[in-house]
């Protein structure tokens, strides 16, 4: 099914950037009957968090092909050697959803290849330096407390949603890149023959 064959009457448009980074927390193993409430705060630190980063130049070696469709996805990070592959046919078909959708003013021509370069790029700087405790201390969460002592505890997922923000925010987005994920998966949904949304896809899979 084309992007011009989407289902365009699920409004997914009416769930706002923050309730789109809760539902992937939300589906994200082992927050699966953590309190809503919780995941909530977790979502929002973490949005503030990408979103105020500084912008990080890609130090990775950059390469694009296709096959990402079947995949599942826009991009991936391999580290040995650095590289961000990027999957033109699954960028493609994300400027056509948009088109479709009626999403242009949010996700202006090339901005879906720019997201998807800029939220690799933030990923191997949490990744690589001190900002992934800084994350970590940003969410509050503690993994272990002895008397005074916290040792801060890692949340799955919100790293994933700090890139989004990070996206949005230095490519100057209307919405963050978890909208289209989401609008890419309810596409491939339905094409499944459920006709139920799934929560956003990660539109990135490291390989360490």
């Amino acid at each position: 099914m084309s992007a011009s064959q989407a289902p365009v009457a699920a409004d997914l448009a009416a769930t706002d950037d923050l309730g789109w980074a809760v539902r992937l927390l939300a589906a994200t193993p082992t927050h699966e009957h953590r309190d809503p409430a919780l995941l909530r705060r977790w979502a929002r630190a973490a949005d503030a968090f990408g979103a105020a980063l500084a912008p990080v130049a890609c130090t990775a070696r950059v390469v694009e092909s296709e096959g990402g469709l079947e995949l599942g996805l826009l991009a991936r990070y391999g580290s040995r050697p650095p590289t961000v592959e990027l999957f033109t046919d699954t960028i493609e078909l994300a400027e056509r959803t948009v088109d479709a959708r009626g999403w242009r003013h949010w996700y202006p021509p090339g901005s879906v290849r720019a997201a998807a370069l800029a939220h690799e790029a933030v990923h191997v700087h949490l990744h690589h330096g001190p900002a992934k405790a800084a994350l970590k201390h940003a969410l509050g969460h503690s993994a272990l407390r002895l008397g005074r002592l916290r040792v801060p505890g890692h949340v799955a997922g919100a790293e994933e949603v700090a890139a989004h923000a990070y996206a949005r925010t230095v490519c100057g987005l209307g919405r963050s890149p978890l909208l289209l994920t989401a609008a890419l998966a309810a596409e491939a949904e339905a094409e499944a023959g459920s006709g139920t949304t799934p929560p956003p896809a990660r539109d990135a899979r490291r390989e360490n």
